[in-house]
């Protein structure tokens, strides 16, 4: 089986996602801290209305806090029916890795990061990381969004 997925740069990085769970690309607007969050949550932003969790994918995966600039954009994606936004540094192509080219993460030294990670493939001669969505969502719930609007 054939997978559609969006390729994007995270530093010197190469990562994609489904491209089922894309809801929009925008462009960096800074975001509105919460008390007692997750690290790896860099804040809110107003999306048409809605409060949108803003995750530090580089956090998140472990790789380190990232200080976004207006050269970085933010990728809205679905993720268990709620909407999340990544911190990415570019987006890349939208490419199709068949079901043979995708490979299961490596289960050793990877410290959990497994529950994140889908497989990997080999996308213009660079192993791109390709992301499974439900290990990315945020540990908020619907009443902490609220009280930030």
């Amino acid at each position: 089986m054939a997978h559609q997925v969006i390729t994007f740069q995270l530093a010197d990085k190469l990562l994609g996602v489904d491209i089922m769970a894309i809801r929009e690309i925008r462009a960096w607007t800074p975001t509105t801290r919460l008390p007692n969050a997750p690290p790896y949550v860099h804040g809110v932003v107003n999306l048409r209305g809605s409060v949108l969790p803003v995750i530090d994918l580089s956090e998140r995966l472990g790789w380190g806090r990232v200080e976004p600039t207006e050269r970085n954009v933010i990728i809205v994606l679905e993720i268990m029916g709620q909407l999340h936004g990544l911190i990415v540094d570019s987006v890349n192509d939208i490419v199709t890795i068949e079901g043979a080219a995708m490979q299961p993460p490596p289960t050793i030294g990877m410290g959990g990061g497994e529950n994140f990670l889908e497989g990997l493939a080999l996308v213009e001669d660079r192993m791109a990381i390709v992301l499974k969505l439900q290990g990315m969502a945020t540990d908020l719930t619907p009443a902490d969004l609220a009280a930030a609007a």
